[in-house]
């Protein structure tokens, strides 16, 4: 290889040391460029034998194509509540009032506001199960890029940082990967925000074989913050389902607990 490095040098214009070096240092960047190549080709062949496929109508080119993304239940701003972000609680919601948040033991929502991009429809549930549960992580950035153009700009004025609900260590082994941290991942990287991993991994059951009352128990006292993190005053709280919102509200009073002063809920869906 030495040889080849003198060979190229001798060759250059100038033939001389800096020649020489300069032929090393293109010579130190072809392993990188060889595993380039062969990622690519890698890629190149999965995507032969098993071609990507839209998880809603599984169409093959992209993971979710223009026409079911254009086809999701949007939730429109202008009519859902300014606090919650439910789909329809401009004037009255009917998900953050005081009779369904007493079970919690709130007379308010503990985070300062929250919005979901969708409402969890049949073809909602089926991205966020391939996403997830199918190990399908390009949705990561699809979704991140939905969910980024509900952020109000007020919130990017407190200069948020980024962080998310962990997933159970059960379900990051069974999965691979944590969801939501690739999605707050890309999140982040969109709004130009600092990404800041905050949360353990909670101890609890898993959310979707339980009730309301049964969510509630399960998530208080489930979350805290890693230890010697450095909470920020503002946050942004990635997750891709929003149901009864024990979640998010167990997360913020770890937060708030840590430190966070304004915390701000984004999920992808919710109920």
């Amino acid at each position: 290889m030495r040889a080849t490095a003198e060979a190229i040098a001798l060759n250059s214009p100038r033939g001389d040391a800096a020649g020489l070096q300069r032929a090393h240092h293109a010579q130190d960047r072809w392993p990188s460029a060889l595993l380039d190549t062969r990622a690519f080709l890698g890629d190149m062949v999965a995507e032969t034998l098993f071609p990507t496929r839209c998880a809603v109508c599984d169409a093959p080119g992209e993971p979710l194509c223009a026409a079911c993304a254009a086809a999701l239940p949007y939730i429109d701003a202008l009519t859902a509540c300014p606090r919650c972000g439910a789909p329809f609680g401009r004037v009255q919601c009917t998900e953050c009032c005081h009779v369904l948040l007493a079970p919690f033991g709130y007379d308010e929502v503990p985070y300062t506001e929250a919005v979901s991009a969708v409402v969890l429809s049949e073809a909602a549930r089926r991205i966020v199960t391939v996403y997830k549960d199918q190990g399908e992580r390009r949705l990561a950035r699809v979704l991140a890029a939905i969910m980024a153009r509900y952020v109000p700009p007020r919130w990017l004025s407190a200069r948020p940082a980024v962080t998310y609900v962990p997933a159970t260590l059960t379900a990051r082994r069974r999965r691979g990967f944590d969801h939501a941290e690739h999605l707050a991942r890309e999140v982040s990287f969109l709004l130009g925000c600092e990404f800041a991993p905050l949360l353990c991994a909670p101890t609890r059951k898993d959310q979707r074989r339980l009730g309301r009352t049964g969510r509630i128990g399960n998530m208080r006292a489930s979350m805290r913050v890693l230890a010697g993190a450095s909470v920020p005053d503002a946050l942004i709280l990635v997750d891709d389902v929003c149901t009864t919102g024990a979640t998010l509200f167990a997360a913020t009073e770890a937060l708030k607990a840590a430190g966070a002063t304004t915390v701000f809920g984004l999920t992808f869906a919710r109920t």
